[in-house]
């Protein structure tokens, strides 16, 4: 067990939701004492400025791995009863389901925002007795009446209230990262260039770059945790995590829409696409997408894409490289099964990195390196936001008490793969 009573320079590497959450969890340790305890976050460019704001915050009690998605889950709900998440960071319990549909082609769809061309599109969720008739067939809640009933073909319930919640990641992401800096947690903005580890016997300091001034500091360090996502390699080579490109757009629909998140398959027609500003010529589609859609508080829609490794990890969040083609596939998938979102305003195309462990066990990897005082919590996949507390009450044990003690997570072990 480590020393509760020794003094400690914690330095966590990267500001996304495991960094944040992991700066929250050691503040609330029982063993924190700000007085012998500095805590200092490093982050390269800006705090959630990666998957970690814009994801699309899905929490399930069926994510996985199953040994800290109860943890993580439970520590969500509450998280948000004491610092009252529901109108700070968007909680909320909603249904989740896969709902198989056919696309319809589009015909005039504007290409700048994703709205029709006035006076040629015309809506056809006409609502009348046929049109309940297929819904009902095809299973579909009563609620979830914004797809175009001609376009249903079959849905599937995969959760529920009690197994299904949600958050908007960038402010629960931020929201953590103020709450630890009110308990004494130092936020800086650079680059981490070298965590020197004595040949492998000890951390003793991170070496970075601030990001205003471009001058280069050392900080001294007893425990560095390691959370840089994608980028974790890039801190510390060993680490077996690699990179993939997503694409997510949000939408505030035309009506507003029912708490769900849905997990799309959207057979398209064969003449679908159409000319556009990105690529002035039809862009090519698969015979069927899976698009995901959330719908948020405050009449806002989530939909993201498939992942691609098209193009390499860049520097910095800063520099992530968003394909517009790849956003406008993404508002005409769903706008081919949705009036209200196909009618709808899109108000930001992005894209960001997700880390994988590339290794036998699929991660995420959290615990000791096998370096004295080095952790690494990351590889969480697309369940980054829902693991994100687990993760970091995890890391809190490790640092104060040597081993974790509110799940048994042997099988994420980095060691196991270092």
């Amino acid at each position: 067990m480590a020393s509760r009573t020794e003094k400690k320079e914690i330095v966590i590497v990267g500001g996304g939701i495991i960094g944040c959450t992991s700066a929250y969890f050691l503040t609330r340790h029982p063993a924190y004492d700000p007085s012998k305890h500095k805590i200092t976050l490093l982050e390269a460019s800006k705090i959630a400025g990666g998957a970690s704001g814009k994801a699309g915050g899905l929490l399930a009690l069926w994510a996985y791995p199953t040994n800290i998605v109860p943890l993580s889950y439970r520590l969500h709900a509450e998280l948000a009863k004491e610092h009252g998440g529901e109108a700070r960071w968007g909680y909320r319990r909603i249904h989740c389901g896969q709902l198989s549909a056919k696309g319809r082609t589009l015909q005039s769809v504007g290409a700048t925002n994703g709205k029709p061309v006035k006076g040629e599109s015309v809506s056809l969720n006409k609502r009348d007795q046929k049109a309940l008739g297929k819904v009902i067939a095809a299973g579909l809640p009563k609620d979830l009446n914004w797809f175009a009933p001609e376009s249903i073909q079959s849905y599937y319930q995969m959760g529920d209230p009690d197994t299904t919640a949600q958050v908007h990641p960038y402010h629960f992401t931020t929201s953590m990262a103020e709450l630890a800096q009110e308990k004494g947690v130092n936020i800086v903005l650079g680059a981490v260039s070298n965590i020197d580890t004595a040949n492998g016997k000890g951390v003793k300091s991170v070496t970075y770059e601030d990001k205003a001034t471009k001058e280069t500091h050392i900080i001294p360090a007893t425990d560095v945790i390691v959370s840089a996502g994608p980028w974790t390699q890039r801190v510390y080579p060993p680490a077996p995590i690699s990179a993939m490109r997503a694409h997510s757009v949000t939408i505030t629909p035309s009506k507003p829409i029912s708490a769900y998140a849905i997990f799309t398959e959207i057979s398209l027609p064969p003449d679908f696409g159409r000319k556009d500003t990105f690529l002035k010529a039809k862009r090519p589609h698969g015979k069927t997408v899976t698009p995901e859609i959330y719908a948020r508080p405050n009449n806002e829609a989530y939909a993201c894409g498939e992942g691609d490794h098209l193009v390499p990890l860049p520097k910095t969040t800063d520099d992530v490289e968003t394909d517009m083609a790849r956003c406008q596939d993404i508002i005409d998938y769903v706008s081919s099964i949705s009036d209200e979102l196909r009618d709808g305003e899109v108000t930001v195309r992005q894209a960001c990195y997700l880390p994988s462990v590339q290794a036998a066990s699929a991660g995420p990897l959290i615990g000791h390196t096998g370096v004295k005082g080095l952790l690494l919590a990351t590889g969480h996949t697309c369940w980054g936001i829902q693991n994100g507390p687990g993760t970091g009450k995890l890391i809190s044990e490790f640092v104060f008490d040597g081993e974790a003690q509110s799940a048994s997570i042997g099988s994420l072990d980095p060691r196991k793969v270092l």
